[in-house]
């Protein structure tokens, strides 16, 4: 039959067929029609029938996301997991299942919410609501995991549960589907950097809907690599798995395309409604009420940055976010004036001590910068210690430490030193002062994930209070130490700037050419 006939098409085949011809096709099918679930045809079959490891269906409202998480439990699998983020939200989807299920099995509701199926297979339903509750689940082994409005989730919930996505029954397949509208909130920012290859515009290697691309997970960080197989990667072996997008609309659903259920997306405000009516993964890109750094800045400094941004210019500072050991990375941020270099990045098992960040800070300075060391928690003490031994111009950054300083308008105070920090990259990047921000960001997307996911609050008598770094992590699913290596470059960077040129005036050596950082035009095109 013609791949890619929907049921319309299908059904108009079927009535030009003589009786005798019906039959036979009902006989060639009746094992298929004995299955609980039978598909729609379109993305919804593709979606079924996709090889991918890890599936990400959905995009528009209506497209058919939970008969698709529940019949693939139902046909294929024997110990499944269906979950939404709050057990409450869970009622739909328990509903639905005694539509597909009624007749195949037994369910047991209360605290249990389980299908037990007549196959032998074992469909549960819950919910993870704290963002350790995946924890409640570890441990387990099962070969069919489905998270019901994916952006919903943390990252850390989804690929923690991942981990034990495992059967020991011989032939049977292992897969996640993760059926989603476009998220509606800042935390689901990752959804769009796990499925890169689809959903962000801005990738270099696009894929189609339906392709498989492999990537490996490294210390909470996804790396797309070249195809199946394993991949080494510090002394240890990866295996990548297989992910693939599939999109689906209100269209493809023979069930609600023809009922009012359109008219009432197309009443609904922006951008809610290009989010479910169109399955638009940009629209909206809402910022969190509580959000430091508005997105639009952001990306607004993303994309005045140009490769050759530092032409002409001499580097000004690098910053050194320190992992010694561990899944996080050590990341140096340089920058010259207002443009920063691409940043790098280094597991930290590959820079367990002093010297190993030394030799790392060697690679990338350039034209004696200052350089600043994240000493809080201790991790940086080595480096610090190495790179003064060797010569280097040093300063070590403790967040924890107290401030006096006052924001440039004088309305707040901050509560210590990563507060300050934190805020003067705040207004450094925005567009609102004389002449627009000039700041160039290069366009990490991890980058861009790590500077939206700060929050902030007012405390006290006008002070400014950052998140712990801990905090942001659990939402990310991995550190933050791109963004933090960025602030650190331009904060603690600016105030090494400013010394430098202080200490040249009072020397009686006032430089020719003003490169005052904030005078600088670099990367404002």
């Amino acid at each position: 039959m013609e791949a890619g006939l929907d049921l319309r098409q299908l059904e108009a085949i079927i009535a030009k067929l003589s009786p005798e011809d019906r039959a036979e096709l009902v006989e060639q099918v009746e094992a298929e029609l004995e299955k609980p679930f039978l598909p729609n045809p379109g993305p919804q079959t593709a979606a079924l029938e996709s090889l991918a490891d890890i599936l990400l269906y959905g995009g528009q409202a209506g497209g058919g996301k939970s008969a698709l998480e529940v019949g693939a439990a139902a046909n294929n699998h024997f110990s499944s997991l269906i979950l939404r983020r709050e057990a409450t939200q869970l009622d739909g989807l328990i509903e639905f299942s005694r539509e597909i299920l009624a007749g195949h099995g037994e369910f047991i509701g209360g605290n249990e919410n389980v299908w037990r199926l007549k196959t032998g297979g074992r469909l549960k339903f819950a919910g993870l609501k704290q963002p350790d509750d995946w924890r409640k689940y570890a441990g387990n082994a099962r070969d069919y995991l489905a998270f019901d409005e994916a952006g919903e989730f943390l990252r850390e919930q989804v690929f923690s549960l991942i981990g034990w996505l495992r059967s020991t029954k011989e032939g049977q397949r292992c897969r996640v589907i993760l059926g989603s509208n476009p998220p509606r909130g800042g935390d689901g920012l990752w959804l769009i950097e796990e499925f890169a290859p689809w959903l962000d515009p801005n990738y270099p290697n696009r894929a189609m809907p339906g392709e498989l691309r492999w990537a490996i997970v490294v210390g909470g960080i996804t790396e797309w690599v070249a195809g199946p197989g394993v991949y080494e990667r510090g002394g240890e072996d990866y295996e990548a798995m297989s992910r693939t997008f599939i999109p689906a609309s209100l269209d493809d659903n023979p069930y609600l395309r023809d009922t009012d259920y359109r008219a009432k997306l197309q009443s609904l405000p922006e951008p809610l409604r290009s989010q479910l009516l169109y399955g638009d993964f940009q629209a909206g890109r809402a910022d969190d009420e509580w959000q430091l750094l508005p997105g639009e800045w952001v990306k607004a400094a993303q994309a005045r940055w140009v490769p050759d941004g530092f032409k002409g210019l001499k580097m000004t500072a690098l910053a050194v976010d320190v992992a010694q050991g561990g899944a996080d990375d050590s990341t140096i941020a340089p920058r010259y004036g207002t443009w920063f270099a691409p940043l790098v990045v280094k597991p930290g098992r590959e820079t367990p001590d002093g010297p190993s960040i030394g030799a790392m800070v060697f690679g990338v300075r350039r034209d004696g910068a200052g350089v600043i060391v994240d000493v809080g928690g201790g991790y940086g003490g080595g480096a610090v210690t190495f790179l003064k031994d060797n010569g280097v111009a040093v300063t070590g950054f403790n967040a924890s430490h107290t401030s006096t300083a006052k924001s440039v308008d004088g309305q707040w105070s901050f509560f210590n030193k990563r507060a300050e920090a934190h805020w003067r990259f705040r207004e450094a990047l925005d567009p609102s002062q004389e002449g627009g921000s000039p700041i160039a960001l290069p366009p990490d997307p991890l980058l861009l994930a790590d500077l939206l996911a700060i929050r902030w609050k007012p405390v006290g008598t006008a002070k400014v209070q950052i998140e712990e770094k801990a905090a942001i992590k659990v939402r990310l699913g991995r550190s933050p130490d791109r963004g933090d290596a960025v602030i650190m470059s331009w904060s603690e960077g600016t105030k090494l700037a400013i010394r430098k040129l202080t200490d040249a005036a009072l020397g009686g050596r006032l430089p020719q050419v003003k490169v005052g950082y904030a005078k600088q035009k670099v990367g404002r095109r």
